[in-house]
């Protein structure tokens, strides 16, 4: 047997510093500000929104790793000494300690005095950065706050349709700093207006924006009503992007559980679960959409997978509503009410407690259908006592209304103060075609859905249009060709029989 070569470990060390050394370092927080600025001054001069949007994707990551020194040497580095926006914007930011001012001193640029200014929609992205930045601390807030005004005022002002979508992130950023401040029902009137303006200049984007703002808002003051009239005086745009599109179906989702509507409620929730981000690039989105889908389903008298506990980023968030789960499965009412007790504090900061709540009659419900299962006669007294109910009244008042609702077949002996259960149901049924309705219509739905999501080249019909076009041109000269070729043949001269 030949013996294997063995490479010497100078080398291994040696191809281990070469691959590490072809990663590219990341950038710094400065030089991705202006990598953003060219984009966005690229997509203003060509017209093309998608520069723009891969600026925005990156704003979650970048926003994080902000602070007054790197925005004003961002701002620094974009404008001219001379440049009055740059004199606005830096007024925002506290001023540079002595010692960073002598360092910016130390090394002047001669060519930023010739350096033209950036396009406005720079300065709005820079404006969005410095807002962003000061929501991290509670005492900048009314500075946040006269910043947002500036700002709205200015967009407004310059009216420019390139930038719409910087605008549409501007807007989420001014109802963060009303939520913050605690003056969220005062930032009301500017959305409505704001939504009317880009609803008329058919600005997909900001109204889709506007909308999740104002549904927001009246949910914050649990003012359902008002949010249900919302939706239905407008119109969701369809071109909107999948971000917005899962908050408004998570909003409609709220709505439709308060007011009862759970087929819809969850209908919903499941597009909102289908659009959302990844679940580590927004857990909180996530976990509070979740919440309220479980809530839905056992209120809908389903059980959720326990897989769906076991994941990373819901494990710990959800262990309230794993405990709800299982007394609702056990259909043990002494279980609900203690877990419902403990929890309270956690389903009420989740705005579910009135939903949870609603529960009781469904735990009710199945501790009676377990009991149905297991006994083909109990008496009312060993129903009150097994469920934890208050008298044998109530415990007959809640079986009469299982049995007229369907959830068991049997009858109440008043006589001898027993309940008779009849047999078991069969799995077949108008439930059964309900069941199978739902899931189609999901379907195709899902199938719609994913074919106005796919992407087709700009101004490809035009091509086939050019194609058809020439084909046809093509055509007449063949006939015409033919044409002309047929009368040469008549004229020509007489070449025998055989030709």
């Amino acid at each position: 047997m030949a013996d294997v070569e063995m490479k010497p470990a100078d080398e291994k060390k040696d191809e281990k510093t070469a691959t590490e050394e072809k990663k590219p370092a990341p950038l710094t927080p400065v030089a991705e500000i202006k990598g953003n600025i060219a984009l966005i001054e690229r997509a203003v001069a060509t017209l093309e929104p998608r520069f723009t949007h891969r600026v925005l994707r990156s704003l979650t990551h970048l926003r994080k790793r902000l602070d007054d020194k790197v925005l004003r040497d961002a701002i620094n580095e974009t404008y001219s000494n001379e440049s009055p926006t740059k004199k606005t914007l830096l007024s925002w930011l506290p001023q540079a300690a002595p010692e960073e001012s002598m360092d910016v001193d130390a090394a002047p640029l001669p060519s930023k005095q010739a350096q033209s200014e950036p396009v406005p929609e720079a300065e709005i992205y820079l404006r969005l950065l410095i807002l962003h930045h000061l929501l991290t601390s509670s005492s900048t807030y009314p500075k946040a706050l006269k910043l947002a005004h500036d700002t709205i005022e200015k967009m407004q002002a310059l009216n420019r349709r390139s930038m719409d979508p910087i605008a549409a992130k501007v807007w989420y950023a001014v109802e963060r700093t009303y939520e913050l401040s605690g003056e969220l029902a005062d930032a009301r009137p500017h959305f409505l207006a704001a939504q009317r303006t880009a609803a008329l200049r058919h600005d997909d984007e900001t109204e889709a924006s506007l909308i999740n703002r104002i549904l927001r808002s009246y949910l914050q003051y649990n003012l359902y009503d008002q949010a249900d009239k919302l939706v239905s005086k407008t119109t969701f745009p369809s071109a909107a992007g999948n971000p917005q599109h899962a908050r408004y179906h998570y909003y409609l989702g709220r709505i439709k559980a308060v007011q009862l509507n759970y087929t819809a409620a969850h209908t919903n929730l499941q597009q909102a679960i289908r659009r959302a981000p990844p679940a580590k690039t927004a857990p909180g989105f996530y976990q509070a959409v979740h919440k309220l889908t479980i809530v839905v389903e056992l209120l809908m008298g389903d059980i959720p997978e326990r897989s769906l506990f076991r994941h990373p980023v819901l494990e710990k968030a959800l262990a309230g509503y794993f405990e709800i789960v299982k007394a609702v499965r056990n259909g043990s009412l002494s279980q609900f009410q203690n877990t419902l007790s403990k929890y309270t504090a956690e389903f009420e900061a989740d705005k579910t407690y009135t939903l949870i709540v609603r529960l009781r009659q469904n735990v009710i419900k199945t501790g009676i259908r377990r009991l149905s299962l297991s006994y083909s006669r109990i008496s009312l007294r060993d129903i009150c006592v097994k469920l934890h109910l208050d008298s044998e009244e109530d415990a007959e008042y809640i079986v009469g209304k299982a049995i007229r609702d369907g959830v068991i077949d049997g009858r109440i002996v008043h006589e001898k103060g027993w309940m008779e259960c009849g047999g078991q149901k069969s799995g077949y049924g108008p439930e059964v075609s309900d069941v199978f309705s739902r899931r189609i219509a999901y379907c195709l739905e899902l199938h719609n859905q994913s074919v106005k999501a796919m992407r087709y080249p700009l101004n490809a019909h035009r091509k086939e249009l050019a194609a058809a076009e020439g084909a046809r041109e093509r055509e007449k000269e063949l006939a015409k060709e033919i044409q002309e070729g047929g009368d040469l043949d008549d004229e020509g001269p007489d070449l025998g029989e055989g030709f």
